[in-house]
């Protein structure tokens, strides 16, 4: 029996939270044995297949450590080195993995689209295509959406699939980043099939550890001839698991059952809890849609570093007083509980209009 201490539960990212039972389980099935390395086991076999009957698709996939490796090397096979990449300006392609997808494309241009709620557009993605054609300009090449958003918004599957439309008329390549693709896909309710290949997307790169798993990433390529050789980019980058059943077992465990969903699903539902909560506070203001796990909320001037000294962990990015609270599969009632009571005791909630009226 662990005689460990209970450590409470944050909103910086779901990535402080712990593994989920079906994924610890997994792992602890796969803990047995010698089997072969490098992905030569049934797990990653089984896994594989697994993510074949889930987007009724057969596609190439591969497991990975992490989503920076995931999305430089699916981009790198979308690109030769004088080609460009073009993505919303909040991507995080573009802010969070310290020039990676251009070292592993060996030097292709990320080029930033404006957009609202993180979301970018057709016709901003033609007009970039369009805005310059001659040799001296690194010819855009790919399109990378992410899904959910880096602002918690969802691209909804006419949106996707009008994006697709735009790609395949300009010859470009579709990448999605789906580090939160779960939480986008319980939001949407809809088959995994209609917001990736049947939409245009060629190559997604599948987070599990937001949704519940210690490490790794999937990446499934649709279009099977952007997959040719992606073994060895991975090998090179030294993203080839020795004891790889370790990495895909876990995918096993979420997939069963479908208890990616039940915990995405989860962790949606108490970003709208917070997000219902914290919007009748004075002084608040929701920033973006919670379509996903996310809140984006402008708190009072000094709340966050209040909030701060008392031990709660989020991040404020764009704007001292700006606050990205993100929920997990793990997240309770009662963490949201704590936290309100912690905003109240420094603001006090708006009155209702029925507590107005029964003023004498």
């Amino acid at each position: 029996m662990s005689h460990a201490p209970k450590r409470p539960r944050h909103f910086a990212s779901d990535n402080y939270a712990g593994v989920c039972p079906e994924a610890w389980e997994a792992l602890a099935d796969c803990n047995s044995g010698h089997v072969q390395g490098y992905g030569d086991d049934p797990w990653t076999a089984g896994a594989a297949n697994l993510l074949r009957d889930f987007f009724e698709k057969q596609c190439e996939v591969f497991f990975v450590f992490n989503g920076t490796a995931a999305n430089s090397l699916a981009l790198a096979s979308t690109c030769q080195s004088y080609h460009s990449i073009l993505c919303h300006e909040t991507a995080h392609i573009e802010t969070h993995e310290c020039g990676a997808p251009e070292f592993f494309s060996n030097g292709t241009k990320v080029l930033l689209l404006p957009g609202e709620h993180g979301r970018i557009t057709p016709d901003a993605i033609e007009r970039a295509v369009k805005r310059r054609s001659d040799i001296h300009y690194p010819k855009p090449r790919a399109v990378s959406l992410t899904q959910a958003t880096e602002v918690g918004t969802v691209y909804s599957a006419a949106e996707l699939h009008a994006i697709g439309e735009v790609a395949r008329k300009l010859d470009l390549r579709v990448h999605m980043d789906g580090a939160r693709f779960a939480n986008a896909l319980a939001s949407l309710n809809c088959r995994p099939r209609e917001i990736t290949w049947e939409a245009g997307v060629d190559v997604l790169c599948f987070g599990g550890t937001k949704n519940g798993m210690a490490v790794g990433d999937a990446v499934v390529f649709f279009n099977l001839e952007m997959a040719r050789e992606f073994d060895y980019r991975c090998k090179q980058a030294g993203q080839l698991a020795s004891k790889m059943r370790f990495l895909s077992a876990p995918w096993v465990g979420v997939l069963k059952d479908e208890a990616w969903k039940r915990h995405a699903r989860h962790a949606n539902r108490m970003a709208r809890i917070l997000e219902s909560k914290l919007q009748i506070l004075p002084g608040v203001q929701i920033l973006h849609p919670c379509e996903a796990n996310m809140v984006f909320v402008r708190l009072p001037p000094g709340l966050v570093s209040t909030l701060w000294a008392k031990g709660w962990l989020f991040y404020a990015h764009a704007h001292p007083d700006e606050a990205r609270l993100v929920c997990s599969w793990d997240t309770r009632p009662e963490d949201i509980d704590a936290f309100l009571t912690d905003i109240r005791s420094v603001i006090t909630p708006k009155k209702s209009t029925r507590e107005i009226r029964k003023k004498p």
